[in-house]
């Protein structure tokens, strides 16, 4: 199961093995200097758009690199399990859109600090 990794200064996606092959993809870290917004989405499965590098099943499991006009994001999502996007800028990804159990915790620490 993937493990999402806070520091003060990155948020790093750890994939298992197994996610790393399916996705093509090794872990994902992101400097915290590149979040401009954070917001939760209940239907994880339903925000994922755009066409895929990595794992779909529909319905199921959504896992790997999306693909669209406005930038790639990554994708971890799971049935039944909301998510929060996770806005950049300036890094090789847009987004990222991480399933976990207990999206206002995670919201709350990935919010950008405002000066």
């Amino acid at each position: 199961m993937t493990e999402i990794v806070l520091t003060q200064d990155s948020v790093r996606v750890q994939l298992t093995a197994v996610e790393k092959v399916v996705t093509i993809h090794g872990d994902v870290s992101v400097p915290r200097s590149a979040i401009r917004g954070v917001e939760i989405v209940e239907d994880a499965l339903a925000a994922t758009r755009g066409l895929r590098v990595g794992l779909g099943l529909p319905g199921v499991r959504k896992l790997g690199t999306w693909h669209r006009r406005s930038g790639k994001e990554f994708v971890d999502v799971r049935q039944g399990q909301p998510a929060v996007r996770v806005l950049l800028s300036g890094d090789d990804f847009s987004a990222l859109l991480l399933g976990t159990d207990d999206p206002q915790s995670l919201a709350a620490a990935l919010a950008p600090e405002t000066a």
